[in-house]
């Protein structure tokens, strides 16, 4: 059991000697610790991790050493960009005998968060959202980017106004040259509104953005916030009939095309700064097919 063991990566060149972009490991579980408005919590997540090989000669990297430099982030503080930085420049410098000069690391995991319900009083659900970080640090610049994924519903503006149409010209076959009280026109349209509906679908907004070393934390509830209030339908959790109502008050009030979608994300005050680049889909009601929408550039446009 005292023997010295065989490190082949060490002792043998490679058979082929050429630098390598990246080599490491993909899928690894990790917890990891979340802190957002004071509020911890610790989410599964799946970890990628590489560094550059740029010898030619180095057989092979040393992959206990990326593990156990990952595992050290699912012990106790929160993620933050400074942190991530830290453990990039750990894992490059663990590498110095490997000629490595960058290293990268990408987190996927869902953030839970708890939404309460649009009018009754004490009715809440949680609510999860996917979370992909993607840093990296090449040469001594690091980068952090954070994708998060909003569920919303959206309503067609042109089938809503083809249903308008189909409603108003029911209204004036049914009453051509009649006069009527408002508590008659209130009656045929208790019973007649829904004569047409406009289709809605639920739909989904991938937002981008780059996050500063210097930042305290991920800000991900407060990205999200941000996100949801554009829109303005984001999907619900617990409700009942008074908040189903609200919804549908809400998806009236917000008819929205992926266009009008991918802009309204876009022009979104919360996210000056951050660079946002937007990905839209709405998962048609009415086709077999999505429409989608990319925005990108200064979120002031």
């Amino acid at each position: 059991m005292n023997a010295v063991l065989p490190d082949v990566s060490r002792t043998e060149v490679s058979s082929r000697l050429l630098p390598l972009d990246w080599v490491g490991m993909q899928g690894i579980d990790l917890p990891v610790v979340l802190d957002e408005s004071g509020e911890r919590q610790t989410v599964h997540a799946r970890a990628d991790v590489h560094v550059d090989l740029p010898q030619p000669q180095v057989k092979g990297i040393h992959m206990s050493r990326l593990y156990r430099l990952l595992d050290s982030l699912g012990e106790g503080a929160p993620l933050a960009p400074g942190r991530l930085r830290a453990v990039l420049q750990e894992m490059v410098d663990s590498h110095a005998d490997c000629g490595s000069q960058s290293a990268r690391l990408a987190l996927q995991f869902d953030f839970l968060t708890r939404r309460p319900a649009l009018v009754t009083e004490g009715l809440a659900g949680w609510k999860s959202y996917p979370v992909r970080l993607q840093a990296s640090l090449s040469r001594g610049v690091f980068q952090l980017n954070l994708r998060v994924t909003v569920g919303y519903s959206s309503t067609c503006p042109c089938s809503a106004a083809l249903a308008r149409q189909l409603v108003q010209q029911a209204f004036l076959q049914t009453f051509a040259g009649q006069t009527l009280s408002a508590a008659q026109v209130a009656s045929w349209l208790e019973t007649h509104a829904t004569l047409a509906t406009p289709h809605s679908q639920r739909s989904e907004a991938e937002v981008d953005v780059t996050l500063e070393e210097a930042a305290s934390g991920l800000g991900l509830l407060s990205l999200v916030d941000e996100i949801e209030q554009a829109l303005g339908t984001p999907v619900q959790t617990a409700v009942k009939r008074a908040d189903e109502q609200a919804f549908a008050a809400l998806n009236g009030q917000n008819l929205m095309f992926v266009e009008d979608a991918a802009r309204r994300i876009q022009s979104a005050p919360g996210l000056a700064g951050l660079q946002p680049q937007v990905f839209v889909r709405h998962i048609e009601s009415l086709h077999p097919h999505d429409a989608v929408a990319w925005a990108s550039g200064p979120s002031s446009l």
